[in-house]
């Protein structure tokens, strides 16, 4: 909601009049909050003025910040603004933001760099000001705000457990200086306590003892601070921000005591973590990953909506997806089918979900979005579900003789509506075939959209369906990829590879007596872009330092290599000294 002092087109109040300014006396007397803001039409017509309605409740508020974005790496960054990568915000970046349909930002702040580390903990003003500066750009397109303490959780409020009165003291001369630099900024700007919390060297039991004093410490500044922080939202967060039952239940319980109706919980949500990284085989968003997400909203539901709680997801994604500086560790269209998935089950719960975006998303030189197909998915899952199918390649052996293939479909509620290339519809029966959720497309179809079976897609066609957006379907002529010798340091290995039209999917590192090999020892399956890397353009297959590091000195090391086409390749290396080899099988 703006506050009242904006007109209802965004612009600053230029002194309209003197009633305009007793309406709004008025108002702070009486204590209403308005949602839609103050209409004065004109510069000098102050005589047509809309009364504000009463505030709407803490849970229909959190509501309407639905979709919610985050500004991250930015005033988060250490030590400064543009430390991690990012130029300075602008105005015109919370333009965009609106415009794309966003009605709520994340703004996280790190204080760390910008306070003394003595008392009283001083906060320079010079920061602060900036972060009133970007925070009322915000507000000035109608968007809600949250603001929080963010990397100083490990910076130094980690260290509470053998810190303890230094830190507490920290964290409320922290907050004492924030509520009060933004005790008079309309009320749809909220507080949140602190980023996924966590203490040095403790149990859950202790961890979430030190949490709910930080959090109850917070509660009070804040209020006592007067202003519209007598009743601005709060946001307090679950140990880690973790969406677990044990963590959150006494999230629930740290609510209840502090017997407040302007509270909201926050957790966040990045998958099922094999599948988010890539790592222990995770390469699909399967059916182990589809039940750890329904069964975190479920949580969510139970726990928390259910009891009148409203949820605010404060950062939800896939950890380092899209990574536009790496090759991309998750396959596209699995992550299209985790968006979509993750926008049905929020939606469905009544929660309000804000994307990490740490650069990944939103180029901020250009703002342009970098991958306009996830974010369409992703924009697309606020208000409907799409339908998509078991991959998004059909891939074609040059090496062959071409012959069907079958798709299993996920209509995920939607009907199946039939298949296109552009805008030519291919013909059931002759292009393609379905039985029940089975997709076949034909050899003859197959045999037309491979056309010369040059390596790599070769067409591009889409299932469509009742709602929501069309399945994209591509067809790429492969032969199993080539690997040759090659020689490194420590420093790391780089395999000449011609990968032939595939896909890399994951790697999997043993040694003769059956013992993982790789940095992850827990599994097999070492984590994708850490241990491993394709470098499609440079026809290389990078094994990087941290895997190479990690071998036993002159023990041979298996690596098997898998592709998104099926096709698997098996190369042996062998770290001596600072040296390492590595053959072909």
């Amino acid at each position: 909601m703006k506050g009242t002092h904006q007109l209802a087109d965004g612009r600053r109040s230029r002194g309209p009049g003197r009633v305009l300014g007793l309406l709004l006396a008025l108002v702070a007397a009486i204590g209403l909050t308005s949602t839609t803001a103050l209409a004065v039409p004109a510069h000098n017509d102050a005589s047509v003025v809309r009364l504000p309605r009463l505030a709407a409740s803490p849970m229909d508020t959190v509501a309407a910040m639905q979709p919610s974005w985050n500004l991250g790496n930015t005033l988060d960054a250490i030590p400064d603004e543009t430390s991690w990568g990012n130029p300075l915000t602008t105005k015109a970046l919370f333009d965009t933001i609106k415009a794309q349909g966003f009605r709520s930002v994340r703004i996280p702040v790190t204080w760390t760099d910008h306070q003394s580390s003595t008392a009283p903990y001083t906060i320079d003003a010079t920061w602060l000001n900036r972060v009133k500066q970007v925070v009322d750009w915000a507000l000035s397109d109608g968007l809600y705000v949250v603001i929080n303490v963010h990397h100083d959780s490990w910076q130094w409020i980690a260290t509470m457990p053998t810190d303890h009165d230094n830190v507490l003291a920290r964290f409320k001369a922290s907050w004492t200086q924030i509520a009060a630099k933004f005790r008079d900024s309309p009320q749809s700007l909220l507080f949140e306590s602190v980023n996924e919390p966590q203490f040095n060297n403790t149990t859950d039991a202790q961890g979430n003892q030190y949490l709910n004093e930080l959090n109850t410490a917070f509660h009070s500044i804040v209020r006592q601070s007067g202003g519209n922080n007598a009743t601005r939202l709060l946001v307090l967060p679950s140990l880690g921000c973790t969406p677990s039952q044990e963590r959150i239940d006494p999230l629930v319980n740290e609510i209840r005591s502090l017997n407040d109706p302007n509270l909201v919980a926050t957790v966040h949500y990045y998958g099922w973590y094999p599948f988010s990284v890539n790592i222990a085989g995770g390469t699909q968003f399967d059916a182990t990953s589809q039940k750890d997400m329904t069964d975190t909203f479920a949580r969510i539901g139970n726990s928390l909506v259910s009891k009148g709680i409203p949820v605010y997801l404060g950062e939800y994604g896939l950890l380092n997806y899209p990574d536009y500086n790496h090759p991309p560790r998750v396959e596209q269209g699995e992550a299209l089918k985790y968006f979509e998935m993750l926008g049905y089950q929020a939606r469905t719960t009544g929660v309000t979900t804000a994307l990490w975006d740490a650069f990944n998303f939103l180029n901020r030189s250009t703002l342009q979005w970098r991958e306009p197909e996830l974010i369409n998915q992703i924009k697309s899952s606020w208000t409907t579900r799409s339908g998509s199918a078991s991959s998004d390649r059909v891939f074609l052996a040059k090496s062959s003789a071409i012959t069907s293939r079958t798709l299993t479909l996920n209509p995920n509620g939607t009907a199946f509506q039939g298949m296109w290339q552009g805008r030519t519809k291919l013909v059931q029966g002759r292009d393609y075939t379905v039985s029940g959720n089975q997709l076949t497309l034909t050899a003859t179809a197959l045999t037309r959209l491979a056309g010369n079976r040059a390596y790599g897609i070769n067409a591009t066609i889409e299932a469509r369906f009742s709602r929501g957006l069309p399945w994209k379907i591509y067809v790429t002529t492969y032969d199993r990829p080539v690997l040759s010798n090659a020689t490194g340091t420590t420093g790391g290995l780089t395999i000449p590879t011609q990968y032939r039209g595939d896909q890399l999917a994951t790697m999997e590192a043993k040694y003769a007596d059956g013992s993982n090999a790789g940095p992850t020892d827990w599994t097999p399956y070492q984590e994708f872009n850490e241990a491993f890397s394709p470098d499609y353009p440079g026809n290389g297959l990078i094994l990087t330092s941290k895997f190479v590091n990690s071998l036993r000195d002159s023990t041979q090391a298996t690596l098997t290599f898998h592709f998104w086409s099926g096709a698997t390749v098996t190369y042996r290396v062998t770290k001596s000294g600072g040296s390492v080899t590595g053959t072909v099988a």
